[in-house]
């Protein structure tokens, strides 16, 4: 079927043509009488309701104009390449701050990405015991997505580590990412009496008062955090990103030989409760923790399990550095690191 056009003129370069309507599954072809026009092949990137597949070709003289359907294969291809292309694009480049005790937890974060490059901080104090801290080299991340790997061990480290997340995000970054791995004041999110403070509440509002970006606002990495119902301690100034260790957990548990004969243990209610549905294939045991004194003893209080046989194994991750020195290479305890979860992350 072909149908023809009235003479086109000799030069395409400013001519505009708008293709509307075109719902004709046959060939297609305009006549042009115009001889002067030289051989182009050009591809129409789309018609009004109708899918980008066609591509157009005329030769000089009176051949006509073709209209060709591309064929379905070559669609794919074309919109794979397409897709491709978006995902090299879409990585991002960042900058991986860190503090002191996260420098090895940061080094393996970085060896799980090439997109993730690591800056150190000058972490100094002067005499009377505050802090004196530098940025090195401040201008070189200015249009760079940065992040900074936290570890709010204890409150003495707190208040450096503050002064360095309030400052980075006027340094005129395109983005700033907060990784804190383990959120410490978690388990103080409630009041049983009138009086107590709730320190998880405090610190979420600290964090969220962090300053904007020229991205917008501060991004926040955390695992596991005590509750759920934390996420409403956060103001609007945050974007808090609850991430878990469950998947690395799950992932080691399938690596055992003996991995149809594991019970697992949660040290207490609160504990089964939050994670019991993520593996709920496995016996489970529920133990309490009962304090005498200073001492604090966990019990079995039910389930199956035998005290006199001890724990297997021990996982924990490495969201507290100071732990991880702890109980490093000591059986039955094993590091699962975040490494690969935090750089996954980063890309969000």
């Amino acid at each position: 079927m072909a149908a023809t056009s009235p003479p086109l003129p000799s030069s395409f370069q400013n001519r505009k043509k708008i293709f509307s309507n075109f719902t004709s599954s046959k060939p297609f072809s305009i006549l042009s009488s115009d001889k002067k026009c030289s051989r182009f092949w050009c591809q129409i990137k789309s018609f009004e309701n109708q899918p980008p597949n066609w591509s157009v070709e005329f030769l000089s003289g009176t051949e006509p104009i073709h209209l060709i359907q591309n064929s379905p294969s070559s669609s794919m291809s074309m919109a794979a390449a397409s897709a491709s292309d978006s995902a090299v694009k879409t990585v991002k480049k960042v900058c991986l701050f860190y503090c002191a005790e996260t420098k090895a937890l940061a080094e393996r974060i970085a060896a799980e990405s090439d997109a993730i490059e690591i800056r150190s901080i000058n972490w100094r104090t002067f005499e009377d015991g505050f802090p004196n801290l530098f940025i090195p080299n401040a201008h070189g991340i200015r249009g760079q997505h940065v992040a900074f790997l936290a570890s709010f061990s204890s409150p003495g480290v707190i208040f450096e580590q503050l002064s360095v997340i309030y400052a980075l995000p006027k340094l005129f970054i395109s983005s700033f990412t907060l990784v804190l791995p383990f959120f410490p004041t978690g388990t103080s999110e409630r009041m049983e009496d009138e009086g107590d403070v709730a320190t998880a509440f405090t610190l979420a509002r600290i964090l969220s008062n962090i300053p904007t970006s020229r991205g917008g606002p501060t991004s926040l990495v955390t695992f596991d955090i005590h509750a759920l119902q934390e996420r409403f301690y956060f103001g609007d100034n945050i974007l808090p990103c609850f991430e878990s260790g469950i998947p690395l957990l799950k992932n080691r548990l399938q690596q055992l030989p003996d991995s149809d004969n594991i019970s697992i243990a949660f040290p207490d209610d609160g504990a089964w409760k939050r994670f019991h549905k993520q593996l709920q294939h496995f016996p489970t045991i529920v133990c309490n923790k009962v304090r005498i004194g200073d001492q604090r003893i966990v019990r079995i209080k039910e389930g199956e399990g035998h005290p006199e046989n001890g724990l297997t194994y021990f996982w924990i991750t490495d969201s507290c550095p100071q732990t991880v020195k702890a109980v490093m290479s000591k059986p039955p305890f094993e590091i699962l690191s975040l490494a690969g979860s935090i750089a996954a992350a980063l890309q969000i």
